[in-house]
């Protein structure tokens, strides 16, 4: 799954387009290496976003083109 998508589907991002614009701003990495928003997200990826006010680190637990809101939380695990 898309790097920007995968952010809009776990709602840390709300709009994909505002995770677009956040990875081409730089603000996004996968793995340590600045990433695209057309970079491929798989199980066990480390995402960092330095988007807001306090920069959030996450591993990706599950990918899946849908989730609930409810479900959304599980699909990753916030990393301090």
């Amino acid at each position: 799954m898309r790097l920007d998508k995968y952010l809009k589907v776990v709602r840390i991002i709300k709009r994909r387009t505002v995770a677009n614009e956040a990875c081409d701003a730089g603000k996004v990495s996968v793995n340590g290496k600045l990433a695209r928003a057309s970079h491929s997200v798989k199980e066990g990826d480390i995402i960092e976003i330095d988007f807001a006010q306090k920069p959030v680190k996450l591993e990706v637990l599950t990918v899946a083109e849908h989730a609930l809101k409810e479900d959304a939380k599980t699909m990753y695990r916030i990393i301090d």
